[in-house]
């Protein structure tokens, strides 16, 4: 079985999807999926929650993802530090724990058309 962890947001990257103080259920080691989010450590040493893209290949040749904010304007991604190493990325988001999903409806609704 694969370790699972918890990992809160901090910053506004990933806004509407995510929000500052949210916190996750991750699984460590975990499939990566065109579309998931993950967590992973840029080159930098940040360590961060993004959507894995698609895959790409580094600037040393290695396998790795393209990781996107789903808020460009806030967030740093691979459109600024390139690719990330397979091994850079740790972990796969499972849920949103907390806040409870089901107590913040605005996050869920969309405005029904006339």
């Amino acid at each position: 079985m694969r370790p699972i962890g918890l990992a809160r947001v901090r910053g506004e990257s990933m806004l509407p999807t995510l929000r500052p103080g949210d916190l996750l259920l991750v699984r460590y080691a975990a499939r990566v999926r065109p579309g998931a989010l993950v967590l992973a450590t840029f080159a930098d040493g940040t360590l961060a929650v993004k959507r894995a893209a698609s895959r790409r290949e580094t600037r040393s040749g290695a396998p790795g993802w393209w990781l996107e904010s789903d808020n460009p304007e806030q967030g740093v991604d691979s459109r600024h530090r390139g690719p990330v190493p397979d091994v850079d990325v740790h972990a796969v988001v499972l849920a949103r724990v907390w806040p409870r999903p089901w107590t913040d409806l605005r996050r869920v609704s969309r405005p029904v058309p006339d």
